[in-house]
């Protein structure tokens, strides 16, 4: 069956099948988490020649490392030899990446340079050292997101973004001197659940905030405040699957820190970020907003919160999550952050905890046959599509809308049916070409 025909973007109808079935699953390890450009660092993380980390892309474990060139290289954590991990520090600095196996080492580049006993090693015609280095995958980053791809024919990150990159400087390029991941690691987490529950949520779903956050009551529509949502100055943004919902209250996330000296430094820094970016996208540094590049890679502008959703089987998910703040912050106020992100959005998190505990029983109810032959509705849509040529992508008015979650199933189905990118619809980009004609 084709995924086409799981997902009815039109009319807002998902088949719960694509949360729940094995063969589901491990063919979007192939067309999407194989071809699509995912998340792997942050360039802070990785400052000097010699410093890595392991993470994953799918479900292959990757190591990603500053080589003495001082470039980013990916490739997998798995010897050639007989494919045991090489790496299993999750960070670190070092020189040289060696099996524990048979002791075959290779280098920041993945390249395998020592084998010992080499003399002894009588091998088949044709070997050659070179041959059996580590698989490396494409590098790409974006103001300090560094992304990788394992698919020699995926488009550029640059195109891959798009015009989102126009929303990602609301917090990639507030400030002068860009971004840094908070040392210490990430927060990680796993919950039962599908991969795509927490994905959409960030997407698009601002409906469940007020009712799962806060026990119960209706979703109201306000200007401001701190988990109001508001239909009025308000918008879903989505660029090739990605997508973004957020109003222009510009403290609103922040606000539910509940840390008034946080508050009182943002507002001082409001002018200088208005001047650097424009009234529209200063209003969005710290609104109410959630955003996810597609397809497993998150985000909450005010609480600098950033998270992957890694796929571990159709009913499981991985989190690893990190506080992004501006390298000018005072260290005072980063702290702050760190500290309220960790209060909200961790797995001890008072708002993260409701959200994992509705992704769980969300997948799990799936098992019952009947149940997981059913369709979910997505047709939420009070407003409908915006057509301002100011703002780039697919726009619609308002937050309480479904509009960013069937567009992030409609390029999940594209992805699941195109055999080639020539089969993947991408969005042109304004950016490159403002940036041609200049």
């Amino acid at each position: 069956m084709r995924a086409s025909e799981l997902v009815d973007s039109e009319r807002g109808a998902i088949d719960r099948r694509i949360f729940w079935d094995t063969s589901i699953y491990e063919r979007e390890l192939k067309q999407i988490f194989a071809r699509c450009w995912l998340f792997v660092a942050h360039e802070s993380q990785l400052e000097a020649p010699g410093a890595f980390l392991t993470t994953y892309m799918g479900e292959d474990s990757v190591i990603v490392t500053r080589g003495d060139d001082l470039g980013i290289n990916v490739f997998l954590n798995s010897c050639p030899h007989r494919g045991n991990r090489v790496c299993f520090a999750d960070s670190g600095h070092g020189r040289s990446f060696t099996c524990n196996y048979h002791g075959w080492s290779f280098n920041l580049e993945g390249n395998l340079k020592k084998m010992p006993k080499i003399g002894l090693y009588k091998a088949t015609p044709g070997f050659r050292m070179e041959d059996w280095g580590l698989k490396r995958a494409r590098v790409g980053s974006y103001k300090g997101l560094v992304f990788a791809t394992f698919d020699e024919t995926a488009p550029t990150l640059e195109a891959w973004l798009g015009d989102f990159r126009w929303y990602l400087d609301a917090v990639l390029d507030a400030e002068e001197g860009g971004t840094e991941f908070l040392p210490g690691g990430a927060t990680r987490s796993v919950l039962q659940c599908n991969w795509k529950f927490p994905a959409d949520n960030f997407s698009g779903d601002i409906y469940h905030a007020l009712w799962t956050h806060l026990g119960g009551s209706e979703p109201t529509l306000g200007r401001h405040g701190g988990v109001v949502v508001q239909n009025t100055g308000s918008y879903q943004v989505s660029v090739n699957g990605h997508g973004w919902e957020f109003n222009d209250s510009f403290l609103g996330n922040a606000a539910t820190m509940g840390d008034r000296d946080l508050l009182r430094y943002m507002k001082s820094r409001r002018d200088a970020i208005t001047t650097r970016l424009g009234k529209f996208r200063a209003d969005m540094w710290g609104s109410v907003a959630s955003a996810t590049i597609f397809p497993n890679f998150a985000f909450l502008p005010g609480y600098f919160t950033f998270r992957t959703f890694q796929p571990k089987g159709p009913a499981k998910t991985e989190i690893h999550a990190w506080t992004l703040v501006p390298k000018a912050m005072p260290d005072d106020i980063k702290d702050r952050f760190r500290r309220g992100s960790m209060r909200t959005f961790s797995p001890s998190g008072i708002l993260e905890m409701d959200d994992g505990e509705n992704w769980e029983h969300s997948t799990r109810a799936n098992a019952g046959y009947v149940t997981r032959h059913q369709n979910l509705c997505y047709a939420m849509a009070p407003e409908g599509q915006l057509h301002d040529k100011s703002l780039p992508g697919v726009v619609h008015s308002g937050q309480l809308s479904d509009a960013n979650q069937r567009l992030f199933y409609r390029k999940w189905a594209e992805l699941m049916d195109g055999e080639n990118w020539s089969d993947i619809p991408l969005s042109p980009s304004t950016m490159d070409r403002a940036e041609a004609a200049e």
